[in-house]
């Protein structure tokens, strides 16, 4: 078998390759526009804990372009799946499991600058009859704070472009589950634009799901940052920073009380400054706020976060 046949199969250690190569590109491409450089955490599970395995959190901080990066890359084994990761798949509840992804939360200072979100991961476990499941999952989205069409229009071509040689059914059905996945149920209001998202996925077969992901992955610098060379200069108020805090508030709302992959962290007994690394650094809440009608705030709200054709 050949080098790049090897690279290409999906092998726990062709894929951790993969993702620690993906963190490395990802932070370096900010933290040249930042011009700044991430504290670099290497860590490792402590013997006796529920799991076991180790990763690198790459975090930075106030800086000129983004006040907080963070991108964790973790590889973790554990004895019992936790309930968040066999809600669609039963049979393997309590299944001994094997978890690595790269997961990453860019908060710029910028209020014209969008937050992002793009996460990659694989998930392994053993079945009662000794099978081995495997399966993938991730995705990128979007969450401006004031909305530009040719943002939302370039993020969302590039995802669809990344996922075309998997099939022209795979935009518009992982569209639709980001938008249905990054809604927070009790506002009734979706996190931001979008983009695509995808979870317990093997349908490819396991080398060609791969395939899939890295090709997401590898997207992600393409998707974003070209809207943050775009935007990083916009002169702004302290208006539209207190609009920017007080959205920032709906994004930790989403992170706590919805997000599956914070649960599956924080029940699996994962390493919580490294699960938190999406939390903003300021965030704000204020009761009942209502932008003013036909202001760039108001547009947020009729314009860019019902869910739409992109593209």
């Amino acid at each position: 078998m050949s080098t790049t046949e090897n690279q290409n199969a999906a092998t726990p250690a062709s894929v951790r390759s993969y993702l620690m190569d993906l963190q490395h590109r990802i932070t370096s491409a900010i933290a040249e526009v930042d011009s700044s450089e991430f504290v670099v955490d290497h860590w490792e599970k402590p013997k006796g804990e529920k799991l076991q395995g180790n990763g690198i959190t790459k975090i930075l901080e106030n800086g000129p372009v983004f006040e907080r990066a963070g991108c964790g890359f973790s590889h973790v084994t554990g004895p019992k799946l936790p309930p968040s990761a066999t809600q669609h798949r039963p049979e393997l509840s309590g299944a001994p499991f094997e978890a690595m992804g790269v997961s990453l939360v860019f908060h710029p200072r910028n209020p014209y600058v969008p937050t992002v979100h793009m996460n990659v991961r694989m998930l392994a476990a053993k079945a009662e009859d000794g099978r081995e499941v495997c399966w993938f999952g991730g995705g990128m989205d979007l969450t401006p704070f004031y909305g530009f069409e040719e943002d939302a229009r370039h993020f969302h071509r590039t995802c669809k472009e990344a996922l075309a040689p998997f099939g022209d059914d795979k935009y518009p059905r992982f569209k639709k589950w980001c938008d249905e996945y990054f809604f927070l149920k009790h506002r009734r209001e979706a996190r931001g634009v979008g983009g695509v998202f995808f979870d317990d996925f093997s349908e490819l077969g396991q080398d060609r799901s791969f395939e899939m992901l890295k090709s997401v992955g590898d997207a992600f610098i393409g998707a974003y940052m070209p809207i943050v060379a775009s935007r990083k200069d916009t002169s702004y108020t302290q208006r539209e920073r207190d609009f920017q805090l007080y959205r920032r508030g709906r994004y930790v709302e989403f992170n706590l009380v919805w997000d599956r992959g914070t649960h599956f962290g924080l029940q699996s007994g994962g390493r919580t400054e490294s699960i938190l690394l999406s939390m903003p650094p300021l965030a704000s809440w204020s009761y009942q706020s209502v932008p003013q009608a036909g202001s760039a705030e108001s547009a947020l709200y009729t314009r860019f976060l019902p869910p739409q054709d992109w593209v």
